[in-house]
């Protein structure tokens, strides 16, 4: 109603293309693409599914949707497997009656912990279940996979697997908004009900460009291969950062080839202490602590980027390496780690 252009019809057919679905519909808000469209996907007499560290606009989207909920154990294909039997043997509170609907929400990469989902596992008991499955691919879009179309490129899962693929603009593309790609006929349907894209204001065309010239980028349609190479340099300072942290002892959660490498410093306290310790030399780091995660787990979230140089990543590390000394935080043994090598996590 407000603002729609060509250039977003233009960008809707891109993004559905690049992730290979029959069609996408986009919106100006990455939050809000998650909270608003939930509740046009599901609503009374429906079951939602959704892993117990799924991002805080998805429990928005579920809460706002009158839908039932039930939280399966983070990454954990026998407990979702044990929720859905459970759920489908007793049906609807009361009544017994069976579910209008199932959907199992997941994300990409999961971004408080840098992990990605048993995707090929759970794909299966969607199959298994008839339920359907959502996946938020914030973090994953533009950054896994040989060409950066994310979680599904990089487990070898065909996109037609996953019902709902979502995603938003404003971390590998540089931009803002996000959007929702799946059948013709969803898209249809959230075009004609979906509050986020009936009632806000159109994505800026400036920001569609954005985006447009992004996948231009990444595809190599722009006649060069900077896509290409901007992938493969993403995830080899992630993996370079990731096996530098965790040999110098700390502890780290999350995947090879994930760009999130939350660094644990656990103790609420040592927070602040680490943060300003960090910008006093020249780096800036985000810390996240309670409520956005429990109150003994509290991390500083690192993402590598592509544009980083190995001379950033070294000093950034030495800077860590110093810091992480001051306040204690050598939770494992010194000792050389390669690349894929399993590191069991203190906290997971």
């Amino acid at each position: 109603d407000a603002g729609h252009a060509p250039i977003h019809d233009a960008l809707e057919a891109a993004v559905a293309a690049f992730v290979r679905k029959p069609a996408a519909i986009v919106f100006g808000m990455g939050f809000a693409t998650n909270s608003a469209v939930i509740p046009a996907l599901v609503g009374r007499g429906c079951l939602v599914i959704s892993d117990a560290l799924n991002h805080a606009s998805i429990v928005a989207g579920v809460r706002g949707s009158g839908a039932k909920v039930a939280v399966f154990a983070h990454n954990d294909v026998d407990d979702l497997e044990a929720v859905l039997r459970r759920a489908i043997a007793h049906g609807q509170p009361r009544t017994r009656r069976p579910w209008r609907k199932v959907i199992i929400i997941i994300e990409g990469v999961y971004s408080m912990e840098g992990e990605m989902p048993p995707l090929p596992e759970i794909v299966a008991l969607k199959n298994k279940y008839k339920a359907y499955l959502y996946i938020d691919e914030a973090h994953s879009i533009g950054a896994l996979g040989g060409s950066g179309r994310g979680v599904c490129e990089h487990f070898g899962v065909d996109p037609a697997q996953v019902d709902i693929l979502m995603g938003t603009f404003t971390k590998a593309f540089g931009a803002a908004g996000g959007y929702i790609a799946g059948s013709s006929d969803l898209i249809a349907h959230l075009k004609a009900v979906a509050p986020g894209h009936l009632q806000a204001i159109a994505m800026a065309p400036p920001v569609a460009e954005q985006v447009l010239a992004a996948l231009d980028l990444l595809t190599g349609a722009d006649g060069s291969d900077r896509g290409a190479r901007k992938l493969a340099s993403l995830r080899d300072n992630a993996n370079y950062l990731r096996r530098r942290l965790l040999a110098m002892g700390a502890n780290v959660l999350g995947d090879w080839d994930s760009p999130v490498a939350p660094l644990m410093v656990f103790q609420p306290g040592k927070l602040a202490a680490f943060s300003r310790a960090c910008l006093e030399r020249g780096v800036a780091v985000v810390v996240v602590g309670f409520p956005a995660t429990p109150l003994l787990t509290a991390r500083a979230r690192l993402c590598a980027s592509a544009a980083h140089t190995r001379a950033d990543l070294d000093y950034a590390l030495a800077v860590f390496e110093e810091v992480m000394g001051l306040c204690r935080l050598h939770y494992r043994p010194k000792r050389p780690v390669h690349a894929g090598e399993h590191i069991p996590q203190l906290v997971g």
